[in-house]
């Protein structure tokens, strides 16, 4: 090869999916004290997800609050919440329900809330909904009915455990089916452990090809741990959830400024973004 002659590099057609930009404005346990600007209203969820979806956000993660500010599973405040978005924003974002328990809710009532709401999308976590053998039946055929009809299920695990648990209930003789979406949750907000990039290395040992993934994080960490994540491949979930300061231990002003962070810090790297509708291939695959 001489001078002239243009380098060809082995995995030069190697394409680089977009990576979701999802948000978590709020979570159970954080209020307005935390921080003024934490949406905890359907309008001010709806007029969040339309500043964070104008930032790069492509998915919302909702929950909603009971008149005391505190989280709940009440699927007229959910029908109000989504519907207030839905108007604000349009067709396009994906938005999810949570179903955590917060030790107030059983897996049998996070089961008939899901029902009652019929969301789009939903978030389960293996340690509450999958735990119990003797509720097994009922839980998968819950979720293979979810499947079925098209819902977007993402399941939350918080450890290697949590995975192997679901990898087995996927396996031959398992009772789910599909190619599932995982959110792997690094740190701790009960324990106050801040998030590990590392930890994600172990997670990533168990996951089965194909199945998709993304990142959340607890602390002062969360950006360096989505970077990792985004770098590798899995999609990012940021928010006040979480965290509520920037990379440099300044508060946030609001969700979508984390967001808009994000998204710079993707495309610096070189990394694209998906836009809603690759975010939805991506989801509502089953």
């Amino acid at each position: 090869m001489d001078a002239t002659t243009p380098a060809t590099w082995p995995d030069a057609t190697r394409v680089i999916a977009p990576v979701p930009i999802g948000v978590a404005p709020n979570g159970a346990r954080r209020t307005q004290r935390d921080h003024p600007a934490l949406p905890m209203t359907a309008a001010e969820l709806a007029e969040c997800a339309a500043a964070c979806e104008a930032a790069g956000a492509s998915w919302f993660h909702v929950h909603v609050r009971d008149d005391a500010g505190a989280h709940t599973l009440d699927a007229a405040r959910y029908r109000e919440a989504f519907a207030a978005i839905r108007e604000r924003v349009g067709p396009g974002m994906v938005l999810q329900m949570t179903t955590e328990a917060v030790g107030r809710y059983s897996p049998q009532e996070q089961i008939a809330a899901v029902e009652a709401v019929q969301p789009e999308a939903v978030s389960v976590a293996v340690r509450e909904l999958l735990a119990d053998d003797a509720l097994l039946p009922r839980a998968c055929a819950f979720l293979e009915a979810q499947r079925e009809a098209g819902t977007a299920v993402q399941f939350i695990v918080y450890d290697p455990a949590d995975l192997q648990r679901l990898v087995a209930l996927h396996g031959p003789q398992g009772r789910l089916h599909g190619a599932p979406e995982v959110l792997f949750v690094l740190g701790s907000y009960a324990q106050r452990r801040a998030g590990d990039p590392r930890e994600l290395l172990a997670m990533l040992a168990v996951l089965p090809p194909g199945w998709g993934w993304s990142v959340c994080a607890f602390g002062p960490t969360e950006f360096a741990c989505l970077t990792a994540a985004a770098a590798l491949g899995g999609g990012v979930r940021i928010g006040f959830e979480n965290n509520v300061h920037l990379p440099d231990g300044s508060p946030a002003t609001d969700n979508a400024m984390q967001v808009s962070r994000m998204a710079q810090t993707l495309d610096a790297l070189g990394i694209p973004r998906a836009s809603w509708r690759q975010a939805r291939e991506r989801f509502f695959r089953r």
